[in-house]
C-alpha cells in the first residue's frame, strides 16, 4: 500500500471549494478523487490539509491518499494531470511513509490575500484579487497587520457556525506566527501575507476586511487589542470576497520523523 502526498495548485473560480459536496457540485477534492479512480480503478479518499472555500485559490495545497496501485508517484502525477481540468495541476507527487497525514501533521500554513489598487482592474486579475481603488492609509494598515501576530482569541475575526451552542464550545484561540501587509514593487497591488499554525473559517478574510477599515480611518491600529477582547464579530471589519485569497504553502516536519516523534515534539514545545 502506497501513501501518496500531492502538492496541488488550482484556480478556485469554477469550484465550490475544496471539500466534496453532495449533489454533484464541482469541488477540487471531487475532481482529483475521480481522476485517481479512473487511473487506479480504486475508490480512494483524498485527505486535504486545508478546506479552502468556494472561489479560493492555491499555489501549494497538500493532500494525500493511499493506493494499492503499482504506478509510481511520478506516473500517478502525469496521469492525473492528463485527466484533470487545466485549472487544477498536481505540481508534485511523492511516495511518503504510512504515518504521513496532510492535515494533522501540518505545522504551519501561509495565506496571501491580494488587493488591486489601480483605478481599472485588469481583466487578468478579475476573480483573482479584490479591487479597491479608493484611498487607503497603507502605513496604518502595515502597523495594524502586526497587531494580529501572537496568540489571541479570534472570535471577533471568524464566521459563526450558525449555532450559539457550537459557537460557545469552539476553541477560538489561534497563533499567528507572522502577519504583514506588503506593497508589491512596480505594481498597483498590496498583499496581506499571514502564516499561522491553523485558522478559523473566514478568519483571513475577516482580518483583511478589518485592515481595510483601518486604511479607511474607521478603525485605528490601536483598537485591535480591544477587538480581540470584545469577542464580537459584529464590531470588526467585513468579510471580504474569497477571490483574492490564496493558500500559498504548508509546512511539515522532517519526513524522516515518525508521527509519534512529531507529536511528542509538539507536546514538548507547547508545555515549554
Amino acid at each position: 500500500m502506497q501513501n501518496i502526498k500531492l502538492t496541488i495548485a488550482y484556480d478556485g473560480t469554477e469550484f465550490h471549494g475544496w471539500q466534496f459536496q453532495p449533489g454533484g457540485l464541482p469541488t477540487i477534492q471531487g475532481a482529483i478523487q475521480d481522476a485517481v479512480k479512473k487511473i487506479t480503478q480504486e475508490r480512494i479518499m483524498l485527505h486535504g490539509a486545508s478546506r479552502t472555500d468556494a472561489g479560493v485559490h492555491a499555489f501549494g495545497q497538500v493532500a494525500h491518499f493511499k493506493t494499492r496501485s503499482n504506478l509510481t508517484a511520478l506516473e500517478l502525477q502525469r496521469a492525473m494531470n492528463a485527466l484533470l481540468p487545466p485549472s487544477i495541476r498536481i505540481v508534485d507527487s511523492a511516495d511518503v511513509g504510512p504515518d504521513f497525514h496532510s492535515r494533522w501533521m501540518a505545522q504551519a500554513k501561509t495565506y496571501r490575500y491580494k488587493i488591486y489598487r489601480g483605478r481599472v482592474l485588469p481583466p487578468f486579475e478579475y476573480g483573482r484579487a479584490l479591487h479597491y481603488p479608493w484611498p487607503l492609509d497603507e502605513d496604518a494598515m502595515v502597523v495594524a497587520a502586526r497587531a494580529f501576530e501572537g496568540v489571541h482569541d479570534f472570535t471577533s475575526f471568524a464566521a459563526s457556525t450558525g449555532s450559539e451552542d457550537d459557537d460557545r464550545d469552539r476553541e477560538m484561540t489561534r497563533e499567528l506566527l507572522s502577519s504583514e501587509l506588503i506593497r508589491e514593487p512596480d505594481r498597483d497591488e498590496i498583499s496581506y501575507l499571514v502564516r499561522g499554525r491553523s485558522f478559523l473559517r473566514y478568519m483571513v478574510r475577516k482580518i483583511v476586511g478589518t485592515l481595510i477599515e483601518v486604511g479607511r480611518g474607521r478603525i485605528a491600529a490601536a483598537d485591535i487589542p480591544a477587538l480581540f477582547e470584545a469577542r464580537n464579530r459584529s464590531i470588526s471589519g467585513p468579510t471580504v470576497q474569497p477571490q483574492g485569497l490564496y493558500l500559498v504553502n504548508l509546512e511539515y516536519p522532517d519526513p524522516t520523523n515518525s508521527w509519534a516523534t512529531h507529536k511528542a515534539a509538539r507536546q514538548t514545545s507547547s508545555s515549554s
